[in-house]
């Protein structure tokens, strides 16, 4: 029997964000902004969209956005990065929000 001693790859990790837009025009531009900061972490968007029906329990936002990273580092990367961090501003006034990052 041999020894294996390669660890098991890092689960990737994802990013789920539940928002309520204030301000349209500032959450378009945010949207077209983030592309260009997840892409050097490896981050891909799964997909944003608006809530269609609340099937149990209750939830105060009306859209969603999921966004992939290879791992946990890369997503803390990410959202800490300068490139992200110059977004906040603009998120903030566009919209009320909660992340909330998974190992998917």
């Amino acid at each position: 029997m041999e020894d294996d001693n390669t660890a098991a790859p890092a689960a990737a990790a994802c990013l789920v964000g539940h928002v309520t837009v204030k301000n349209p025009a500032k959450w378009a531009d945010y949207c077209a902004r983030v592309p260009a900061t997840i892409a050097p972490w490896g981050g891909q968007l799964l997909f944003r969209g608006k809530r269609n029906t609340v099937l149990s329990g209750t939830h105060p936002h009306t859209d969603v956005v999921a966004i992939r990273f290879p791992d946990a580092a890369s997503l803390r990367g990410w959202h800490d990065s300068p490139a992200y961090q110059a977004l906040i501003p603009i998120r903030d006034q566009a919209v009320d929000l909660v992340l909330v990052s998974y190992d998917c």
